[in-house]
């Protein structure tokens, strides 16, 4: 925003925020309550202006009386009639008053809670429509931030709030119009206010909305890293990366509590400046007022009364008071303008590639023939490196073309292209002869599965996951409603709990018996089905979040029967076999071959065994392609594909040189007993119960701080001078309104009609010189309490998020794995609450207790000054209290009852967000938008109820100041004739307890944001309590000191040091007698007395079938589980019995996926450095030397300050693979364990990693463990263990276990070639 030009930006946010009230095309009905919202909201500001003209003649009613009084010939009685009759006035005022009130705000409240229903359903289906290049800029974190703050502010800002602005604003139009009819001279003067007010408002709500913006894209940044590291939870804990994470984490945050300071500030201006014109305003009000009321009296101008002047004066006063509470609401406003410009500016976005638009050709059929012409490609966050270099070949209908070659070459690029998630640069690819890009997207995607390279499962059990690859096959249409109606979510309820998966379908209709006989099927086709009957509950089994309760096998083979269940005429696989061992392979290869009959298969492979049969194999080395032709022809070349089939091959003593033929049946027998023998313990992999039905889990999983101030105390400790200001200065403001009306009814005393001219003149001077000094306390109190309560707010925030953000990164995985608890939900600590808590400390905490001081000030002076008409007066005050409170607690139940569903649905975006690629894949755009939408319809349903029941009591709390003041005049108006008390007395009460009351009534206007807070601030303390309470659980760390928070403190140095007993070179490890369940599934034992110990320097390597507990094994070396019985000992070391895990810093740890977190190359490498130690450049780049991945980065434009993407989406599969074993080396570790750590490679880049690991490990002596399904990785082991059934039935050395070994012999033999 440039200040040469206010007059523009100034502007900006007022017609920003008409088009957000009529935004994502609003019903008749919400244009019909926006316009009863508008009109009521207006009216309900006239009726007190009318009071006033009452009020004015009231005035002359008791001046008449009270001058009489002294000439005593007027009666009482008379009076008192008079009086009495405009009190019932007031009444019928009031009355009408009350209902408008409530009209406006049950309207304002539905309009916003609808609108930001309407933006949210806008935001997401246009996030859902989005090319994944879009995705490519945009983390999974930065969505849960938008959704929740983002839309919360929009809901915020456009809520009652507004219809409370629109009434005071028509309060002080209807108030000058009334102050010109009286008297034009003295409104004219007053009229000054408007344009000061307006040039302060929208200046000062340009610079709120400025920072307000910036200080959202912070911490839109923060949260995605915090939503990353929570999705990899094991992976931060063994890297010991939590304290790199949190460094980068605060270095965001910081920035945001900048700029948080600098809108403070703004907002502290802009409030200061409101109250100094108003009360500037009320000086010269009644200077003049005084000078008028002395010539009436002196001069005799019979037209104007006093009332008439006190009407003029006494309304346009309290109009500016009425205006100055319109300050806290404006930056509500502002902050909802640059929301809704944050969102706007996502969901204009138009795609390149629209995945639910209808345009383009919807062929009925296709053959499958794919043809790709000159095609060249350069992704498009990263435009200087290209990826595919010009490349043409043909993929035959009905017929398997198989891509190999390096990694990074550009295999999984092709997949991409062909089904359209992104578009090539130049050239085309052409289905059936046709330009795929004048086909219909979606209907594209129909004719085709894809099993990417890292197969992601959407948190629902393993029927819905399956069912999901239906959703947009053309032969499955019928089952569309079905499919996306949340049916089969209810189903795997009725399973869980209890019911038998086919008689619940039946009963469902036959649709769901179809649906659940397709899914069988598929999962038999993958060889899914055995371990699926085997878990708990089968097919209704949760997989967790991005199905991370079941193993790497697992999760492949769900991903390929979700695949297949279609039945597509073309089928790609990229690396859908890299996780499973050589037997499951086997089995899925033959049904693959069985299933692929008739239809177009492209299979990208680094384990050549898998394509040995395809009809054309094209090898391609970055980006171009060397050679394409069949197996044979191309080992008759005896190029490329030749030297990575003899580096795949497995030297073998056993002599089988027997062709793979002649031993199919026999090695089909022996897979079908091993499949038995270790389908038994294949569930056990899984991870924790998902059994719990989500409301429950929700439930279980709210953590309630038990002593709010312990917490929060000790965070506010250092800023108690400030603290002790704010207040000071918001007592200052609050005595004020008190001190305003002890001036105003001594003006009113003193300007009778009974006293002298002159009397008049000086009294006049005396109190609008007094009310002037009042306007400049009232700027310096009121900047001084918003900018201090700004200051400490941010500061306090930014404390609480960093120590939210390192509590949960605190706790050990088993935490984060029980009560049902997962990342998104996390995230809403650090998000959703975070924002609740920032939305009311602050000004909201300032203006509360201004309000209280008032309250208290108000009925003390009242008291004092005249006890007889203050006690009758008391008697309002508990319904003002009452109604408020009640307003509270309906608010707070509808929080609490609809928390899960609203906490699940901000789960279900960021889910999306984070595996677009699946949901692009399958067309699941629709299908989520429904179960999102579906999430949202009980909250949604109970809304108008909700919002009539809630407003009733703000709206009385609103509306009782003119019941109190009717009830207040009555009463007064009988002591004052009655000679109990003076007319001062009476006028300085009235004017204290009415301004009392309209201050409460706006209050509660707040009290969204009070019961939001409440609530967030029990939930962060819980969370923190545990931080405190298991400090030294997860990370041997002491508590951290909260004053130095904002100082850079090195964590580990704290830490426990009982590190392993130093010993030169590897370590030796030793399992005794291990027994382990799952906590979550006590009653399933994954390792059965498992035992084996590994020398120092020695290579080990676990194989056995995929699902057998060897991923497990690496767990508990790492210690995010402890076992049931057994020790585990690493240099005779018991790590079970140790607190702290000081001992991780001697083991690397490499796991199945391969993890990277937003941000560079560098960065990522150096999270694996031991803690305390910040690697040079030079070991760095020797980690990744050995990792054979230092020429690739330095080929990168930006070298090792290449950014990775979110969870390293800008690098490929064996990048990937690559750098997380550069980032394992660069530890320098004693230990390294390795978990399927080539499964993504091509044979050379395998080889020269081989080769690296080599040098790293003979070198150092390092003891390695490596899990591989690749046996040819494995030969070469000292020592293999073949892992069976959670126990280890063989080991020995590769020549030994073929000789000895049924399981093991077979899977050898799979894999040789040649």
């Amino acid at each position: 925003m440039h200040l040469k030009k206010p007059s523009r930006a100034s502007a900006k946010p007022f017609f920003g925020f008409i088009s957000l009230l009529f935004y994502a095309n609003p019903t008749w009905l919400d244009k019909v309550m926006l316009g009863v919202g508008f009109v009521a909201a207006c009216a309900a500001g006239v009726p007190f202006p009318l009071i006033g003209i009452v009020f004015g003649q009231l005035v002359d009613d008791l001046n008449t009386a009270t001058c009489a009084n002294q000439d005593a010939s007027v009666s009482a009685s008379g009076t008192q009639s008079a009086v009495n009759d405009k009190v019932l006035l007031l009444v019928y005022i009031a009355i009408a008053q009350f209902a408008l009130i409530y009209t406006h705000i049950v309207c304002w409240n539905l309009v916003s809670q609808r609108l930001a229903q309407r933006v949210r359903d806008r935001y997401f289906t246009s996030l859902l429509s989005q090319d994944i290049a879009f995705f490519d800029k945009i983390q999974a974190g930065e969505v849960s931030s938008r959704l929740n703050g983002d839309i919360q502010a929009i809901e915020t800002g456009t809520s009652e709030k507004v219809g409370v602005f629109l009434t005071c604003v028509s309060f002080c139009i209807t108030a000058y119009i009334v102050a010109f009819i009286k008297d034009a001279k003295l409104a004219g003067m007053l009229v000054s206010l408007v344009p000061a007010f307006l040039i302060m408002t929208l200046v000062g709500g340009g610079f709120v909305q400025k920072y307000s913006t910036k200080t959202s894209d912070y911490f839109a940044s923060a949260s995605a890293i915090a939503s990353e590291g929570l999705s990899h939870m094991g992976l931060v804990h063994a890297l010991g990366a939590s304290y790199r994470l949190e460094e980068r984490f605060r270095g965001i945050l910081t920035d945001a509590k900048k700029q948080g300071i600098r809108k403070a500030a703004a907002v502290a201006v802009q409030a200061g400046m409101l109250y100094f014109i108003a009360f500037s305003a009320n000086a010269l009000a009644y200077w003049q007022g005084s000078i008028k009321i002395a010539n009436a009296v002196q001069f005799g101008n019979g037209n104007t009364t006093v009332g008439e002047t006190y009407t003029v004066i006494f309304i346009l006063v309290d109009g500016a008071i009425v205006l100055s509470q319109v300050a806290p609401l404006l930056p509500l406003f502002g902050a909802a303008v640059s929301a809704f410009e944050r969102l706007r500016k996502d969901i204009d976005h138009q795609p390149s590639i629209n995945a639910t638009s209808e345009s383009g050709e919807k062929p009925s059929s296709i053959t499958g023939a794919i043809e790709i012409k000159d095609v060249s490609f350069t992704y498009p966050s990263r435009l200087e490196h290209p990826v595919l270099n010009g490349i043409s070949f043909q993929c035959e209908a009905g017929k398997l073309t198989a891509i190999v070659g390096l990694s990074g070459s550009g295999k999984s690029t092709i997949a991409g292209l062909i089904t359209r998630l992104y578009d090539p640069a130049t050239g085309i690819i052409t289905l059936d002869g046709q330009d795929i890009r004048k086909l219909n997207v979606k209907s594209l995607r129909g004719f085709i599965s894809l099993v990417q390279q890292e197969p992601s499962l959407l948190d629902r059990s393993i029927l819905e996951n399956i069912a999901l690859g239906l959703v947009n096959s053309p032969a499955h249409s019928h089952l569309e409603n079905e499919l996306i109606g949340g049916g089969l979510a209810t189903l795997a309820g009725e399973v869980r709990a209890g019911g038998d998966l086919e008689k619940c379908a039946e009963k469902m209709g036959s649709q769901f018996s179809e649906i659940v006989q397709l899914v069988q099927h598929a999962a038999d086709l993958a060889d899914a089905k055995n371990f699926i009957n085997h878990l708990e509950f089968g097919f209704a089994t949760e997989v967790g979040a991005a199905g991370s309760l079941i193993s790497g096998g697992q999760k492949q083979r769900i991903a390929l029967s979700r695949a297949l269940i279609r039945d597509p005429k073309i089928l790609i696989l990229d690396e859908a076999t890299a996780s499973l061992d050589s037997a499951s392979e086997l089995r899925i290869q033959a049904a693959i071959e069985r299933a692929s009959k008739g239809r177009t298969v492209i299979s990208i492979a680094h384990r050549l065994s898998t394509i040995r049969n395809a009809s054309k194999i094209v090898v391609m080395k970055t980006g171009d392609i060397l050679e394409q032709g069949t197996h044979e022809e191309l080992m008759g070349l005896d190029a490329s594909y030749a030297d990575m089939v003899r580096l795949q091959s497995v030297k073998s003593d056993d002599g089988g040189s027997s062709s793979r033929g002649s031993i199919v049946d026999s090695e089909i027998d022996t897979i079908q007993n091993e499949k038995q023998a270790a389908i038994s313990e294949e569930f056990n992999d899984e991870k924790a119960n998902q059994d719990i039905p989500s409301e429950e889990s929700n439930k279980s999983v709210e953590l309630i701080g038990h002593s709010i101030y312990g917490t929060m105390f000790p965070m506010i400790r250092p800023y108690l001078a400030l603290v002790l200001v704010a207040f000071f200065a918001a007592t200052v403001v609050g005595a004020t309104y008190s001190g305003t009306g002890t001036i105003f009814g001594n003006i009113m005393g003193r300007l009778s009609p009974c006293n002298s001219p002159d009397f008049i003149r000086s009294s006049g001077l005396l109190f609008s010189g007094l009310f002037f000094m009042l306007a400049v306390v009232e700027f310096f109190a009121n900047f001084a309490s918003w900018s201090v309560f700004g200051l400490i707010s941010e500061r306090v925030v930014f404390k609480v998020r960093m120590l939210s953000f390192r509590t949960l990164f605190d706790q050990p995985l088993q935490w984060h794995e029980s009560s049902g608890r997962n990342p998104n939900m996390l995230l809403d600590y650090i998000t959703k609450d975070g924002n609740a808590l920032a939305g009311f400390s602050g000004s909201i905490i300032g203006t509360l207790f201004s309000v209280v001081i008032n309250f208290v000030v108000a009925i003390v002076l009242s008291h004092i000054v005249a006890w007889r008409i203050a006690i009758v007066c008391l008697v309002t005050v508990p319904l003002l209290l009452g109604s408020g409170f009640m307003q509270l607690r309906s608010i707070a139940r509808f929080a609490e009852k609809h928390a899960g569903a609203f906490s699940q649905s901000i789960g279900i975006t960021v889910e999306a967000v984070s595996n677009i690629r699946t949901v692009a894949a399958l067309s699941l755009e629709n299908e989520i938008l429904q179960t999102y939408r579906r999430l949202l319809k009980a909250p949604r349903k109970e809304m108008v109820l909700q919002s009539i029941k809630i407003n009733l009591w703000l709206a009385i709390a609103n509306s009782a100041g003119n019941f109190i003041y009717a009830f207040a005049y009555w009463w007064g108006s009988r002591q004052i004739l009655e000679g109990r008390a003076t007319q001062t007395q009476f006028f300085i009460i009235l004017m204290a307890m009415l301004v009392s009351a309209q201050l409460w009534g706006q209050l509660f206007t707040l009290a969204p944001e009070i019961s939001r807070a409440k609530d967030s601030i029990y939930r962060i303390v819980g969370l923190l309590e545990l931080g405190n309470d298991s400090s030294e659980a997860s990370s041997g760390k002491s508590a951290p000191d909260l004053d130095d928070m904002d100082e850079k403190r090195d964590v580990e140095a704290i830490a426990d040091s009982s590190s392993l007993p130093s010993s030169q070179g590897g370590a030796s490890v030793e399992f005794r007698d291990v027994q382990f369940a799952y906590p979550a599934r006590p009653n399933i034992t994954v390792l059965t007395s498992l035992s084996f110990s590994i020398q120092p320097g020695q290579f080990c390597a676990l194989v056995g079938p995929s699902g057998a507990g060897k991923s497990t094994v690496l767990a508990l070396l790492e210690r995010f589980y402890t076992p049931s019985t057994g020790s585990i000992s690493i240099n005779g070391f018991n790590i079970s019995h140790q607190h702290g895990t000081s001992f991780r810093d001697d083991i690397a740890y490499v796991p199945q996926e391969n993890a990277l977190f937003q941000g560079s190359i560098k960065f990522n490498i150096s999270l694996g450095a031991r803690p305390n130690h910040n690697p040079t450049d030079a070991e760095i780049e020797e980690a990744c030397k050995l990792a054979n991945i230092h020429d690739t980065i330095v080929g990168l434009p930006q070298g090792y300050d290449t950014e990775c993407g979110a969870h390293g989406s800008q690098m490929s599969g064996g990048q990937r693979q690559r750098l997380s074993i550069a980032r394992a080396l660069v530890r320098k570790p004693k230990l390294l364990l390795l978990d399927e750590s080539t499964s993504a490679l091509d044979a050379e880049s395998e080889k020269a990693l081989e080769q690296g690991l080599e040098r790293a490990v003979k070198g150092h002596g390092v003891t390695v463990i490596a899990i591989a399904h690749r046996l040819r990785t494995i030969a070469r082991a000292d020592v293999i263990f073949l892992v069976e059934g959670g126990r280890v039935v063989d080991q020995g050395r590769h020549e030994e276990l073929v000789q000895r070994s049924e399981s093991y012999k077979v899977n050898a033999l799979h894999q040789m070639l040649g």
